[in-house]
């Protein structure tokens, strides 16, 4: 190695760099499996508040990321901007949501969650939150809730991608 160089990971692993490329795709097939199943399984444990995946996606959306157009909505979905003219619409009828025009172009506006969306989101996350925590206190260690603590950011930069 020549100085200013690092080994690769798959030369400090002892692996080559093909048998690396092959534990890359199997760990994402695991985790791809795992993700689906958790995310089945705290679908049941949804409180019924009467939204569907998309209206809680999207308030949580505005939730984390404040005020946003509904191009911008649709982006952070990963969905057409016409996918979401029900959803946008049935939110605002609910006074789940909040529409205004931008003040920096009045052609556009800006979608906000309201007080009552707010609260319907906090009730759908308690709700999930409660049986996820429950279910890691009676069947992980304490090394084990702690990896995953250090898993969920990775996780976050994963979904952005």
């Amino acid at each position: 190695m020549t100085e200013g160089t690092e080994a690769r990971p798959e030369a400090r692993q002892g692996t080559s760099p093909v048998d690396g490329t092959r534990a890359v795709a199997d760990s994402a097939t695991e985790l791809r499996r795992s993700v689906i199943s958790l995310a089945r399984r705290l679908r049941l444990a949804r409180n019924e508040v009467g939204l569907t995946a998309l209206e809680l996606s999207v308030l949580g959306q505005l939730h984390r990321r404040g005020a946003l157009t509904p191009g911008e909505v649709a982006a952070a979905e990963r969905v057409q901007p016409q996918s979401l003219t029900r959803t946008l619409a049935t939110l605002e009828t609910a006074d789940l949501m909040s529409r205004e025009p931008d003040p920096a172009d009045g052609r556009r506006s800006l979608l906000a969650i309201t007080e009552y969306g707010q609260a319907a989101l906090r009730a759908e996350m308690e709700q999930r939150d409660n049986w996820l925590a429950a279910a890691m206190a009676a069947e992980l260690t304490a090394t084990e809730i702690g990896l995953l603590r250090l898993a969920g950011p990775l996780l976050e930069r994963l979904a952005d991608a």
